[in-house]
């Protein structure tokens, strides 16, 4: 037995998947059963059942039928998959080490293009007794635009899944499933027999260039000069994800609602509010908040953003000068040069404060970008990365900023019919206050470290808050 015992074909609609299953169903030993998953039929279009299986029995438990088309095909067997079938199938069939994964790719225009051709003159496949339909089509760049969206987040978690489990696949691109060569490397990544030569039932379709495709080509050609294909106006991330920090949700015990964390942000101040509320609860697990959630009806969840320059100077005070990173504040000091004071203490002036608190700011941009061995501690992490590990669990209903925070709870309160208690004044931390030390180095310097909360939340420059 060789390696694989099975396989998928990771492809797309009009990426020539059709041709490289007769190539592979060609191959002594592959069958290929065509679209197993896809959610209108079973295998190719009309067919309603597969190996017993109807599609009743594929919705109640798709896995199963994997197995049972494995087990009844001679030799290695496999199916076609493209990014809108059946989800539950991804996962496992990614998992699978023994599942040979095969990624087939196209020039996303020439895939889209082909599409709307298909769509337009309903012929998907083209044999030798079929003579070619033609027509152009209108390029729709919205259309086009979620398109090519909609194939890279797929193609994105395909990578994630190969490189998680030290899988590799076979990937080919449209322009070489002609190649004699290629597909023989192919059938050699399989463990099987090769061709002698091509499978040549299917001609190609469009053969056309591009431009004679479509009625609007100048309109295409201004529409693909827009978009940023490699994505170059991105804010890099290198932040590690982080888990969803459930222990740290804090629930009303009377009202329905769950306060989410932003570990920096006025947590004290909510936490607060809550018991106002008659008393909260935390601790939670996965489990006991769903618990919590199924026995409240109509809860709400939500949590609280505060200014990126407040939330650093919040954590540059309560855990570097309070000493409580102590591993932290050593390096630092030896290897990053950053002047700290004792622990516990306060620089002599502000402008020493503020010296110090722009050098923190300095580290943690090089923190975040994956260039200190410290960790990315959740105290000074950017927001967006604390809500996206929300999202492992699952997301807030609300997301309030500090700024307006009395309104918001007050709006909080009312959707579950509880009345609003009074804002708790926030803690003071016994350093020096940020309106003290703040200017437009300090502004300058937070916008560096944190440009993906700028631009995640659209903040603008830190203003005091009015006393």
């Amino acid at each position: 037995m060789g390696r694989f015992d099975s396989f998928v074909m990771f492809a797309e609609m009009r990426t020539g998947s059709n041709f490289l299953e007769a190539n592979l169903n060609a191959m002594p030993g592959v069958t290929c059963h065509g679209e197993v998953f896809n959610p209108y039929f079973i295998g190719k279009l009309g067919q309603t059942s597969l190996f017993g299986f109807s599609m009743a029995d594929r919705e109640a438990d798709p896995l199963a039928l994997i197995r049972r088309l494995r087990a009844q095909t001679d030799g290695m067997a496999g199916f076609r998959y493209f990014h809108d079938h059946d989800p539950r199938v991804l996962q496992p069939v990614l998992d699978d080490p023994l599942c040979a994964k095969i990624i087939l790719t196209r020039n996303p225009v020439e895939s889209y293009v082909s599409w709307k051709i298909a769509q337009q003159t309903g012929q998907w496949k083209l044999t030798g007794a079929k003579a070619p339909k033609t027509a152009q089509v209108r390029f729709d760049a919205a259309e086009f635009e979620a398109h090519v969206a909609a194939l890279q987040a797929f193609q994105m978690r395909l990578m994630h899944g190969l490189q998680v489990s030290g899988q590799t696949a076979f990937y080919i691109d449209y322009e070489d499933i002609n190649d004699l060569d290629v597909l023989n490397g192919l059938a050699r990544f399989l463990g099987v027999e090769g061709l002698a030569g091509l499978d040549a039932s299917l001609k190609k379709q469009n053969p056309e260039e591009i431009g004679q495709k479509v009625v609007n080509p100048d309109e295409m050609e201004r529409a693909l000069a827009r978009l940023d294909r490699f994505n170059l106006a991105r804010t890099p991330n290198f932040e590690p994800r982080r888990a969803p920090m459930v222990p740290q949700f804090v629930a009303s015990r009377l009202a329905g609602l769950l306060f989410m964390p932003v570990p920096g942000g006025p947590v004290a101040q909510v936490t607060g509010w809550l018991q106002g509320l008659g008393g909260v609860e935390g601790g939670f697990t996965q489990k006991t908040l769903r618990q919590w959630k199924k026995a409240r009806a109509g809860h709400r969840s939500f949590t609280v953003l505060r200014h990126p320059v407040a939330r650093a100077h919040e954590a540059f005070c309560a855990q570097i000068l309070s000493g409580n990173f102590a591993q932290i504040r050593e390096q630092m000091g030896k290897i990053h040069k950053l002047d700290l004071p004792d622990a516990g203490m306060d620089y002599a002036n502000a402008a020493a404060h503020r010296a110090g608190f722009v050098g923190f700011l300095a580290w943690v941009r090089l923190n975040l970008s994956g260039q200190t061995s410290a960790r990315v501690d959740v105290h000074w992490a950017s927001q967006s990365a604390v809500l996206q590990g929300f999202a492992g669990f699952q997301g807030p209903d609300l997301v309030l900023r500090e700024d307006g925070l009395t309104a918001g709870l007050a709006y909080l309160a009312a959707e579950v019919g509880a009345a609003c208690p009074a804002l708790p004044p926030a803690p003071a931390h016994g350093f020096l206050p940020l309106d003290a030390i703040y200017d437009e180095q300090v502004e300058a310097a937070t916008r560096e470290a944190y440009a993906r909360d700028y631009l995640a939340f659209g903040f603008a420059d830190w203003a005091p808050p009015v006393r």
